[in-house]
């Protein structure tokens, strides 16, 4: 971060609430728990990083899932199934199920599969905890950042435990904003058409290669904007509540909620110019 971007501002939420249940579940419970099984799991994929990796194709030759993928996320379901039983749970590399308590958790066992193949920092493990319906918990663990990032519904949002905010950039032109791309082929050729048209009106762009990584980001004021399309729920849920928590705009075109349609999470200060600039250019469109 350079002294100009680091010298600014930032604007601090509220204190946390107390630590009251939602949906009668206790939520203090929940975050305890994604902390031990993420952090758990983040060191697993550190210490048993095989020297070379075997990894398959999904959607595209680009979108790859890697043996550690589906390791990482069996430990997670294991390691929670032990604790809550009776919980539904919906996973990146497949894991699905109702459960019966209320609470379902959505997985994604390495976010930056990529980045982790190449041994390249930035991956995380993220986890997000949702009540009735509603993300309540979020944590995001980035190993080789060595970082916790963590929420709680109503409560705020904390980094290795501290407090985080958002940053308060003078204007979108002083603004540093992350994006991500697609694994389509004609996906990543028209956001890069948007992306072109974007970098003349900012300070400058960073893309790390993990949605929750970038949504962490703006919500410790590493960056102060990040859009991106696409997003499926494992990607989106537990980033979105910690910068949400953190004071940051998370929101898709002209008000309507976060989807895979698109996603801008941004500082207040400048959403609405961010948002300004990329509606005529239908970032939500392939």
């Amino acid at each position: 971060m350079d002294g100009a971007h680091g010298a600014r501002s930032t604007h601090r939420p509220g204190p946390a609430a107390p630590g009251s249940d939602f949906a009668g579940v206790d939520l203090s419970a929940l975050l305890e728990l994604a902390v031990q099984v993420g952090t758990q799991t983040a060191r697993m994929l550190v210490e048993d990083r095989p020297a070379t990796i075997e990894f398959g194709v999904k959607s595209s030759p680009t979108d790859v899932v890697t043996e550690m993928d589906t390791r990482a996320e069996r430990m997670l379901l294991e390691r929670i199934s032990a604790v809550r039983p009776d919980d539904g749970y919906l996973g990146e590399e497949g894991a699905s199920r109702a459960g019966t308590s209320g609470v379902r958790w959505v997985l994604d066992p390495i976010d930056g599969t990529v980045n982790y193949l190449y041994a390249t920092p930035g991956w995380s493990v993220s986890i997000a905890a949702e009540v009735a319906g509603e993300v309540a918990v979020g944590v995001v663990v980035i190993p080789t950042y060595g970082e916790v990032f963590a929420a709680v519904r109503g409560r705020g949002a904390t980094r290795n435990g501290a407090p985080i905010s958002v940053s308060s950039p003078v204007s979108l032109a002083q603004s540093l904003v992350g994006t991500g791309f697609g694994y389509d082929a004609a996906r990543r050729r028209r956001q890069g058409e948007v992306l072109a048209r974007l970098v003349p009106l900012v300070r400058d762009v960073r893309r790390a290669g993990a949605a929750s990584v970038d949504l962490c980001s703006v919500a410790c004021g590493r960056l102060d904007a990040y859009y991106e399309r696409g997003l499926a729920p494992w990607d989106l849920a537990a980033g979105g509540l910690i910068a949400r928590e953190a004071g940051a705009r998370v929101e898709g075109l002209h008000q309507v909620p976060a989807s895979v349609d698109l996603v801008i999470a941004a500082a207040p200060a400048v959403f609405g110019a961010l948002h300004d600039v990329l509606a005529p250019l239908r970032p939500d469109l392939d």
